[in-house]
């Protein structure tokens, strides 16, 4: 009788825990297949690509340098006797900057004239006298040798007397006076300078990887430090025949007008020059861009799921990036939530941001 309840007990817990296992493999098994069905979808914002301009560019440090530039130094020894000029001043071509004592140098030309005169009055006489056989031909021709001799002699006097009177070669700022007057100088001596900073030639130097689309006429822009919020503009010039061996870059010079003055001769001035422009040019946010080594990847969102696209890049312009190739205009390219996505997730746009 005992051992009956007993198996009859064993028998109902049986009875139980194989219930209880069934029911709990039914509940799980409901609640695993439901929560794969409900999975919540990724939130992400999104960017429309964009058409758009893209400047290509080279920004760099060059050197500002006057158009034309000279060091005004003494011809020949001598006494200064005036400068007529004052320190930063404007002159004209031509305009007289420095008088040296030319008393002496005046006197001997003087004399030299005179010495030319009496030559060729001995000659002309001679001429004379030949024409009644009362001279020997070798007699004449001595006598315009004298003359002629004694003619070159003047001209180098007047060259030696223009030498103590020096004169601006062409239009400019004078820089600072380095003598005085009265001061007694030598042939290569510093006396100021003169610049014509009307237009100013901004050296440049650009790889020569990027020669090819550098041609005269296209446009520079530049800034000094003296002057942070002007921009100087102007165009290039000129581009030197050769490139140099060490730097591989070949200097460029840019003209930038600078009729009141601003730019100094030597000043470092940060420029920018503009290369090539494209119009159409495919822009996504920098945001958008995801690496993956050397790849670049952007996710777009179509019919709710994020495709992952490998896109190839051109240049960045202002927190953009220029899409060469892996999306087209239009196409909504994650910039919030991307690290959350994978290639097919289930994706809710919460937030488009308008291409600008």
């Amino acid at each position: 009788m005992k051992t009956t309840s007993q198996i009859a007990i064993i028998a109902v817990m049986a009875a139980v825990g194989v219930g209880a296992w069934l029911l709990k493999d039914q509940v799980l098994g409901k609640t695993t297949k439901q929560g794969a069905a409900a999975a919540p979808a990724v939130l992400v914002q999104v960017k429309p690509v964009r058409v758009g301009t893209v400047t290509e560019r080279i920004e760099a440090v060059g050197t500002a340098l006057a158009n034309e530039a000279i060091i005004i130094t003494a011809k020949t020894t001598g006494i200064i006797e005036k400068i007529n000029i004052s320190e930063g001043e404007r002159v004209k071509a031509g305009q007289m900057l420095v008088q040296f004592d030319d008393a002496e140098a005046k006197a001997e030309l003087e004399a030299q004239k005179a010495t030319t005169r009496g030559a060729f009055l001995a000659y002309d006489r001679a001429i004379k006298l030949i024409e009644k056989q009362n001279v020997a031909q070798a007699k004449v021709d001595d006598l315009l040798s004298a003359w002629k001799s004694s003619e070159g002699r003047v001209k180098v006097l007047e060259a030696r007397l223009s030498d103590l009177k020096l004169v601006a070669p062409f239009a400019g700022k004078v820089g600072l006076r380095r003598v005085s007057a009265g001061a007694l100088v030598q042939p290569g001596t510093i006396i100021t300078t003169l610049d014509d900073d009307s237009i100013i030639r901004l050296k440049l130097s650009v790889p020569e990887g990027s020669l090819a689309n550098v041609k005269v006429g296209q446009d520079v822009e530049a800034t000094a430090a003296a002057y942070p919020k002007r921009v100087f503009e102007g165009k290039v010039s000129s581009i030197d025949s050769r490139v140099d061996q060490i730097t591989r870059a070949a200097e460029i010079r840019a003209d930038i007008p600078n009729s009141d003055g601003a730019v100094k001769p030597g000043m470092f001035m940060a420029y920018k020059l503009v290369l090539s422009k494209r119009d159409s040019a495919l822009l996504v946010p920098e945001e958008a861009l995801l690496a993956e080594g050397a790849r670049q990847y952007v996710f777009v969102v179509a019919d709710g799921r994020s495709l992952k696209r490998e896109v190839k890049i051109g240049d960045r312009n202002a927190g953009e990036v220029e899409v060469l190739s892996g999306v087209k205009a239009g196409d909504n390219v994650v910039i919030g939530g991307i690290q959350k996505i994978r290639n097919n997730s289930l994706v809710k746009i919460i937030s488009a941001v308008p291409a600008s």
